[in-house]
């Protein structure tokens, strides 16, 4: 099984880093079949990077999210974002079928509490505990080649 885990987010903005820093903590188990990427936001390229997978795991942080994380199963949906420079997770869902003609990947938001997200801030110590619960979690999931549902 091919899979994606796409962490976004500003690491020069505190907390708003969580998502590229899992994927940086990741990367030293990076296992078979297992693609990493990082990125600041999401945007329309994004479309293509997860054509050839069978599941993509997507991960932001956010400051009104239930410590110390949610996970939730994502649907196509167009928003407003659709036709700018930065998309929503479900809006990139809808992009990639009006683009690709076909039903995207099974698609799951991991969404990691922050505390900070101030310029030039670094993690904060109750973000770096969310994450390492995060962290457990997907790898929970990498390991559960049936997805999750949730």
């Amino acid at each position: 099984m091919k899979t994606l885990i796409l962490g976004y987010g500003n690491p020069g903005r505190g907390d708003d880093g969580l998502g590229p820093e899992l994927v940086a903590r990741l990367e030293k188990h990076a296992a078979a079949g297992v693609t990493l990427l990082a990125a600041l936001q999401l945007q329309p390229e994004h479309v293509f990077d997860l054509a050839d997978h069978d599941r993509v795991l997507l991960v932001d942080a956010g400051l009104a999210t239930p410590a110390p994380f949610i996970w939730e199963r994502l649907q196509p949906a167009r928003d407003a974002g659709v036709f700018t420079h930065a998309l929503g997770p479900s809006a990139l869902l809808a992009l990639y079928r009006e683009v690709l003609g076909r039903t995207p990947p099974a698609t799951w938001l991991v969404t990691i509490r922050g505390e900070r997200f101030g310029l030039g801030e670094p993690l904060s110590a109750p973000a770096r505990r969310h994450l390492a619960q995060a962290l457990a979690a997907v790898t929970a999931w990498l390991a559960d080649a049936g997805g999750r549902d949730q």
